[in-house]
Parts: C-alpha cells; structure tokens; sequence
C-alpha cells in the first residue's frame, strides 16, 4: 500500500456513510501537522511544566484569548503561530511537554516553543528552566522516532516532509545574555563574531532538521529588541527613541541569516527553507501606526516603570483596559494585534514583504 494511503487509513479508519458526509464538510488542512521551534514569542504553556520565572500561566496573560484564560502565551491573546495554524486549516498547536506521546497526539503538530530559550544553552538561564534550542531540537527527534513506531518508517517521513516548521528564537541570545554579559561573555566576541556563532549554531540545527525530512522552514528573525519599553527604560530614552546600537546588532544578524538561508536552499536537495524578518515587519507597523490602528508604539499595556519598561507584567491591575491599540503587551512582548499583523506578512505579505524567497502561502503551493 502507498505510504500516503497507508498513512492516511491509520489515522482515519473507514466511516459510515453519514460520518463521510459530516466529515466532508471540514476544510482539509493545507498541510499535515505545524511543528513550532522556539522562545516566549511562541510558547504556547511549555513553562507551565517548569520551574522558572518566565512563566505566563496567570492573568492578565490570555485575558483577550479564546478562552479568556491564561495559557502560558506571552501575550493578551493568540501569537503568530496560532493565527498561521488557522491559515492552515489546522489546530491550535499543543506544547510538547503537555501531550502523553501518542500518535494521534503529534500527528497535526506540536509546539516545543519555551520561554527563555535561546539558541545558545546557557542563555536565558537566569530565569530558572528552559528548554534550550538543543534540547527542543532532541524532542523533535523524539516524535519522529515515535511516528515511525507507530505510522512506520515512510509515512513519517511522508509527514515530516510535507509539514510546516516554524522556528523563532535567539532573542533571549542578546536579552539574557549577552546584553547583561552573563558569564563576562561580551569582552570573548565582538558583536559581529557573536552573531556569527549564532548564525552557526542555527544553520546546524536547520540541517539537523533537514535530516529528519523536513523540507519546508519559516525561520523568523528577531524583532527590533532596541525598540522594546524595557531598554526604552533601561536606556533613559527621552522622547521614546529606540535604541540604535541594539538594533544595529539586530540588523546585522538578520541580514546574516538572510545569507544562511538563500545558501542553505541551494545546498540542501529538496527543501525550502524561507526567511522573514521580523525587524522589518514591526518597523512597518511603527512607520505606520495610526494606519495599523496604534496609539503609542513605545508604552507597554502592562507594566510598572516609565513606557511599562522596568517589570514584566504580573497583576491584572497593572494592564491597560485596551490591548488593541498599544504595539507592546509588556516589556518585551506584542500584542495580540501585532501578531496578527505579523502573522499575515509571514502567510501573504499582505502589509510588508518580509519573506524571502517566498511567503508562507507561497511555500505551500511550491513543489521541490
């Protein structure tokens, strides 16, 4: 039997006549399943499971949710990967760490995303546990090897193939590290050199990914961390200006990864792998704010300090009444609103063309 036909009979059994006319009616997803790589901008409740202080499991986190609870989403609502997922046709992803293992399970996506990960291990390790980029990358290796159990060897790889893997992440790399200079790190490499190591250590892993039979990779570049209310407070910006040697490092390593990727595609037999910078996408918004529908692009929801900058969100109290029309939730974190802008750029462009060389949309009509 082909693996496909395999693969698919596994998963949905024969069904009465009735069932096939109910199930008929449910869009068919674009593709198989969501695999989500990352940090806080698209945890979505790994940090429940762990012990540390970036954890988002109270309100006023999640007060504009589906649900009106709190997830473990960094945000007021959904982020970026939740409104792709709908692009999709697929569910919201689940957290890794809150599945049993079963196949049924991993089949439509799993999200391994944990705040304060970096793509180096000792980054963010001030904020308690984490699970690094290594170790989320070993669970990833840990769910093929649970497919090919249980669908067999072909329709694993059929499905890892086919499947969309989406990794934001190395935020927390200048934030928690290389920023506060943990370790005296800072005076071991200039900022290009340590861009490079990052870039490095990515490309790694993307391969490692690659030889799991991932082919297609929305890889996501940092946001403009200089423009954040915490270094806008940190720095004593005056009239909310960001902070320029910040986002010059920024710059220089998207443009870096820009580079990697482009190589990668014309190394890598088969696979599309795709890049989109966030720095643009939220300059755009900044650019463009009273079109966008913002009030202040500077002042978080919530927070203490000046522009919300001094103290992560922690008390209902502390929030504004009104998400939508604010860029940042807290200290480091969007809204809900400018996810959703962000995610239609990633899936369409339909603001700002941020990905190169092909959006989301595009990806997934591209036959390698």
């Amino acid at each position: 039997m082909a693996p496909m036909l395999l693969f698919f009979f596994l998963l949905f059994p024969p069904l009465s006549l009735q069932a096939h006319c109910q199930l008929t009616s449910t869009p068919l997803p674009l593709a198989p399943a969501l695999f989500v790589i990352g940090d806080s901008t698209v945890d979505c409740g790994t940090n429940n499971h762990l012990f540390t202080l970036a954890r988002a499991d109270r309100l006023p986190y999640g007060r504009d949710f589906d649900t009106r609870r709190p997830t473990g989403r960094f945000s007021n609502g959904r982020v970026v990967v939740d409104y792709l997922a709908l692009r999709l046709k697929l569910p919201f992803v689940r957290p890794y760490l809150g599945l049993s293992g079963k196949v049924e399970e991993l089949v439509r996506g799993v999200n391994y995303a944990s705040a304060g990960a970096g793509v180096l291990f000792a980054s963010g390790s001030d904020l308690g546990m984490h699970i690094s980029l290594m170790e989320q990358m070993q669970q990833v290796s840990e769910t093929y090897e649970r497919l090919e159990l249980s669908l067999g060897e072909a329709a694993a790889a059929d499905l890892f193939a086919n499947s969309i893997f989406y990794i934001s992440i190395g935020s927390n790399d200048f934030i928690h590290y290389y920023f506060k200079n943990t370790t005296n790190v800072r005076p071991l490499f200039l900022p290009w050199e340590f861009n490079q190591l990052l870039v490095d250590t990515i490309k790694h892993e993307l391969k490692n990914l690659y030889n799991l039979n991932a082919r297609k990779v929305v890889v996501m570049g940092l946001p403009p961390i200089g423009c954040t209310p915490h270094y806008l407070w940190e720095y004593d910006s005056v009239y909310g200006d960001c902070v320029e040697q910040i986002n010059n490092m920024v710059v220089q390593l998207n443009f870096a990864m820009t580079y990697m990727v482009h190589k990668l595609n014309l190394e890598l037999h088969g696979a599309t792998f795709t890049f989109c910078d966030t720095f643009e996408g939220s300059m755009d918004i900044f650019r463009n704010r009273d079109r966008y529908g913002f009030v202040t692009t500077t002042d978080a929801c919530c927070g203490l300090g000046k522009y919300g900058g001094m103290v992560m969100c922690l008390f209902p109290e502390m929030a504004c009444k009104n998400a939508t029309n604010h860029v940042w939730w807290d200290e480091f974190h969007p809204t809900e609103a400018v996810n959703l802008i962000l995610a239609d750029d990633v899936w369409s462009g339909k603001h700002i063309d941020m990905c190169f060389p092909m959006n989301l949309q595009d990806m997934i009509a591209h036959k390698t």
